[in-house]
Parts: structure tokens; sequence; C-alpha cells
């Protein structure tokens, strides 16, 4: 559901996003086992974004029936800070400054979303309330973050790694969805090998 009016504001907090994703304007209803995603577009402030994150999940419990659902929201960067968030169609902000990969679908707010989603979406599904899959208990990095800036192999900081290129736009990516669309997803931490998988 689109939200064109911004019913909540320009300016959000983390509770807003908690508040806003269990409610019956993103949709679901109170259906157990969903997961509602919040994707804030790029004049929309949230609390923390850009600072120390590009998106998060978490959960709320109904308050009618005591169920917990569970959410994740991702912000659109391409104004505020791609730089950070939509690294590496974007010059980092800092670290080595290698030259920005070409987004999949020229847009580098939105395949950064993509990128943001998908660790977001792994992370959600190995521990959806917080009491599940970590990394280790000294190091409490989800399955995605414990392989931030890895998307392909021999990937080392300021290299995304070795990924395909779509020789007609130039894009960088690593899968491919329907109607061809190619997307860059983030690796995930295999807990057998404790090492980084990724999909190319």
């Amino acid at each position: 559901m689109l939200d064109e009016s911004y019913s909540l504001g320009k300016q959000l907090t983390s509770a807003a996003i908690a508040s806003f994703a269990t409610s019956n304007i993103v949709g679901g209803g109170g259906r157990k086992s969903t997961i509602k995603v919040v994707l804030t577009s790029s004049d929309v402030n949230v609390d923390g974004f850009c600072m120390s994150r590009c998106g998060t999940h978490g959960s709320t419990t109904a308050s009618d029936s005591g169920d917990k659902h569970a959410y994740i929201w991702v912000g659109n960067s391409v104004t505020q800070c791609p730089g950070h968030c939509a690294w590496p169609f974007h010059q980092p902000i800092y670290g080595p400054q290698s030259p920005p990969l070409v987004a999949p679908n020229g847009d580098v707010g939105i395949d950064g979303m993509v990128i943001n989603l998908a660790g977001l979406l792994a992370s959600t599904v190995t521990n959806p309330f917080g009491n599940g899959y970590f990394q280790n208990e000294t190091a409490p990095l989800e399955v995605a973050s414990a392989c931030s800036g890895i998307y392909g192999s021999g990937a080392y900081p300021g290299y995304a790694g070795n990924l395909l290129v779509d020789y007609t736009t130039g894009g960088s990516y690593n899968a491919e969805g329907d109607n061809g669309r190619k997307f860059l997803l983030p690796a995930v931490l295999d807990p057998t090998t404790k090492t980084c998988s990724t999909l190319h």
C-alpha cells in the first residue's frame, strides 16, 4: 500500500515505523507468519538513518491477540547518504575510494534499497524476534551483517567482489529475478562453515 499523504509526516521515529508496520495501512491484517515491509521515500527522514543504519528489522506484539509480528524498514538513501547506504553504487563516504559500480536497474537509491532489504530479510527470517541466530555471543552479528560489504567472491574492503556485468547497461549484479531483472544481493553467513556465502 502506498501512503502518499505521509500520514505520519516526513520525520519518523523508530517507534512510529514499528507502529506503522503493524498497522492495517500496510496490509496483511493480523495474519501470523508474515513479515511486513515499510519502504520510505528519499524525502522521509527516520531517526538514525544514515548515521548508524540503512534500515532495520524488529517485532511488535499485537495488543488484541498477543501475537508477535515481524517487520522490516528500509530507507531510500539516494539524496541523504548514498555513500553509506547505496554503496557499491555510489562513492563510499570513507575507506578505499574505488569507482562506484553501475546500478543494475539504473536507480542508485532503489538498487541500494534492494541490497538492504535482502540483508534484512535474511536476518529477519533467521532472527525474527531477537532470540534467533547470531554469529556468536561475543560478536552479536546476524547472518547478513556478519558479511557486510561482500557481494561476490574475492571481496575485500572497498571491493564488492567478482560480479556479473550486464554488457548492455554496464550494471553489476549477482542475481536475476522475474522478467530478466538483475539485482545485487549481499552475502550471508553460512553457519556450518562460518564463512560468507555469495551467489557468484
